[in-house]
């Protein structure tokens, strides 16, 4: 990530002596070294990759209806941040003291949030200000450690902690370029949402008073069924469509990189199109009976989707390249059957081994 760091800072959530989450805040910003640009492109890059993200916008009063929390309260992040970026429209000359109060005011916010939700988080709370392709944003994230040993030169070993970004299951990123120019998109925070039930960051999103406006990843699902209906349209051979197919890829690759939306009419460039009918992808979208948003954040389970055929029940789990559809795989429709030639080496070798028994 070739980004201009504009501050970091980082407090220190911790369970004390009464068991309750206290702050223990930075008393200043870090000074952005190189070290700390690795880490914010680290973060931003783990962030990006992050499969299954929501997207959304400050909720107005009276917006979550269902929320236990005052509109009032909900609101005073998005105050305090429309505070902080007036102050740098003007050119104010104090900055990074705005920036610190900002972070440790939202700090005890999130401590507020935790309570209210009865939750034990503990961590490392990052709060980075960065500009990246001309586009301001701001990444909050908590991180956790994890402990790994070094090795020095006279083969001493030491047990280090570092962040474990891997892990990393509570962030939330802000456009505010687009919060300043387009708030009315409405799609100008994205976040990391929980894998089963319960969204685990419920009381992350709370704490900036976010509403989840769209579902990225059914959006992506529709994208990838609106592509694969477009080709099977287009008379194309089965070499042609997975060319087309590996366009798609390497576009959803670039996207999710540099943390960017895909763009259907750019998308639609990169697919087959006949000029003289006037006929495109993006025109096909339009025609749907629930027509594609312009932008989708991209998704990077659904590069899985365009790779392979996956399913799983009744005790069987298939997954195979789609390439293969038709040539070693063949499916026939009327009896239900897959029909599988060239069985995987070790698969043949466990069936032959039990047949023999």
């Amino acid at each position: 990530m070739s980004a201009l760091i504009h501050h970091f800072v980082v407090h220190r959530l911790i369970v004390n002596e009464e068991e309750k989450i206290q702050a223990v805040p930075r008393d200043k910003c870090l000074t952005v070294t190189p070290q700390i640009e690795h880490l914010a492109h680290q973060i931003n890059h783990s962030f990006n990759t992050k499969p299954g993200k929501g997207v959304g916008h400050f909720a107005q009063a009276g917006d979550d209806e269902e929320s236990d929390s005052p509109d009032q309260e909900s609101a005073q992040f998005a105050e305090a941040l429309s505070g902080f970026m007036q102050a740098q429209k003007q050119g104010a000359d104090d900055l990074e003291p705005r920036f610190h109060q900002f972070s440790v005011d939202a700090t005890r916010r999130l401590i507020d949030s935790l309570a209210n939700a009865g939750s034990v988080e503990t961590g490392f709370l990052i709060f980075c200000q960065y500009e990246y392709l001309a586009t301001q944003y701001l990444m909050i994230a908590l991180l956790n450690t994890r402990a790994h040993v070094e090795v020095d030169q006279s083969l001493e070993l030491y047990e280090r902690e570092h962040l474990d970004l891997a892990k990393m299951q509570l962030a939330v990123r802000i456009d505010l370029t687009q919060l300043d120019t387009q708030p009315e998109q409405q799609r100008y925070i994205s976040f990391i949402k929980g894998r089963m039930g319960r969204k685990v960051s419920d009381f992350f999103m709370d704490f900036i008073g976010c509403e989840e406006l769209v579902d990225v990843k059914q959006q992506n699902k529709q994208l990838i069924s609106s592509v694969d209906a477009y080709l099977a349209g287009e008379n194309l051979d089965r070499q042609e469509q997975e060319q087309h197919r590996e366009e798609v890829k390497s576009y959803f690759k670039e996207k999710i990189e540099t943390g960017e939306s895909l763009s259907v009419s750019e998308l639609s460039g990169r697919l087959p199109a006949r000029e003289d009918e006037q006929h495109s992808f993006e025109q096909f979208t339009k025609s749907l009976e629930t027509p594609l948003e312009k932008d989708i954040q991209p998704d990077p389970a659904a590069l899985r989707q365009l790779a392979k055929f996956t399913g799983a029940g009744a005790g069987v789990s298939v997954s195979f390249e789609r390439k293969l559809l038709g040539d070693r795989v063949i499916y026939d429709p009327t009896t239900d059957t897959l029909t599988i030639k060239g069985i995987p080496p070790n698969l043949k070798d466990q069936l032959n081994r039990q047949s023999g028994s």
